[in-house]
């Protein structure tokens, strides 16, 4: 029954499962997401693959430094969404006429 008098480990946040906060990978971690949406919801408009390119691009490049300082599994499972959907926005927005049109 020693385990009932443990106390429990207080709770950082929910990205980080080694109990330190991390803010500079969860902020990275939520840009790269926005840009993944972006680039992916942008991508079907042949008009915006300006837009679409640029998103994808920087979405790829923050996604991918958060990918190298990424510290939890959780961080890197969602930079990974990230860098891919971020990916595939740029490769359509390529596709559609690049980067200046």
């Amino acid at each position: 029954m020693a385990q009932i008098m443990r106390p429990a480990k207080p709770r950082t946040g929910l990205l980080a499962t080694d109990g330190k906060p991390h803010p500079l990978q969860d902020t990275l971690l939520a840009v790269g997401l926005v840009l993944a949406v972006l680039a992916l919801a942008t991508a079907s408009f042949r008009g915006l693959h300006v837009l679409t390119s640029w998103a994808g691009l920087l979405g790829v490049l923050t996604a991918g430094y958060g990918q190298l300082i990424s510290v939890t599994t959780r961080e890197r499972f969602g930079l990974v969404l990230a860098l891919g959907g971020s990916a595939l926005g740029l490769f359509f927005g390529i596709n559609h006429g690049g980067f200046f049109g």
